[in-house]
């Protein structure tokens, strides 16, 4: 499968957070995860020969077939529920975006020691209160930070949220400044936490202008998925 237009697109989705980025004010850098669940291996390279370095796959084992039949040097990113017993898997990924619970926090942390360094996570807050969604609550973060804070085996670089579908602009930026809030809560604490993760095709403007440096971009890029 090919992907016509896809460098055309880009050209434009940069452009767009371009402006995001001067609207918002927070002069952040946004780096574009290309998301290519349930498309094969052509969409990463694909992604690549566009320019896009950052690939984001929702599971663990789509992802590790792909890296078989894949040369280019993307660096990989788990942005879908990791299971705790898939742990031992996380040293194949430059960053794990979902860390929604304590004990997946220690299982990774766990693996972290066994392979001598520190895996980088980004924490999942749950900021819309969704049943659907998981993640961390941020009331409950100044607890949790306690406990994150003595994880070495972790280096807990940011904070991941996802929006409502279909929400409105309010609903969008309350989530997205909520997502901000635990990341310099982290930040404040002592942990290196300066990535935002949120934002996906579409509502990653809003998200920009809120302080997003992570977007996670398929359906913009690569069409419907499965299709």
């Amino acid at each position: 499968m090919s992907f016509p237009g896809l460098s055309e697109r880009l050209a434009e989705i940069r452009q767009t957070i371009e402006a995001a980025v001067a609207r918002g004010g927070h002069a952040q850098q946004v780096r574009i995860i290309a998301v290519t669940k349930t498309h094969g291996p052509e969409a990463v390279e694909a992604a690549w020969a566009a320019g896009v370095g950052l690939v984001g796959e929702n599971k663990v084992q789509e992802a590790l077939t792909k890296m078989e039949r894949v040369s280019v040097p993307v660096q990989w990113h788990l942005i879908g529920h990791l299971q705790r017993n898939k742990a031992r898997h996380v040293n194949r990924f430059a960053l794990i975006h979902s860390v929604d619970s304590p004990r997946l926090a220690q299982a990774i942390h766990e693996e972290g020691k066994r392979v001598g360094r520190p895996i980088p996570v980004l924490i999942q807050v749950n900021v819309s209160g969704e049943d659907s969604k998981g993640g961390f609550e941020p009331g409950a973060m100044e607890r949790e930070i306690e406990s994150l804070v003595r994880l070495d085996g972790l280096q807990v670089t940011g904070v991941m949220t996802m929006a409502p579908w279909e929400a409105s602009e309010e609903v969008l930026r309350r989530t997205f400044a909520g997502a901000r809030a635990v990341r310099d809560q982290l930040a404040a604490a002592g942990l290196p936490a300066v990535e935002l993760s949120m934002g996906m095709s579409g509502d990653y403007a809003v998200a920009v202008e809120e302080g997003a440096t992570l977007v996670r971009l398929g359906t913009i890029l690569f069409g419907a998925r499965g299709t």
